[in-house]
């Protein structure tokens, strides 16, 4: 039996889309809010980037209009 580590394993933060891929008039995907360059960037981003950009950028996109 191997001891348990007391720190979770490092994983990448996950993605922002929710699958509802559609741009409206602003330029935000109806998702996850994110623009077509984030979009475009985010696989070549680093964790420390994306999960700056989930806490600090995201919540300051308006919400989707229904």
């Amino acid at each position: 039996m191997q001891p348990r580590s007391s720190h979770p394993p490092h994983t990448a933060p996950l993605s922002p889309c929710t699958g509802i891929c559609r741009m409206d008039a602003h330029g935000l995907c109806e998702g996850c809010r994110r623009t077509l360059s984030e979009i475009a960037r985010w696989s070549a981003m680093g964790d420390d980037e994306r999960r700056r950009w989930m806490r600090e950028v995201q919540p300051l996109r308006p919400p989707a209009r229904p």
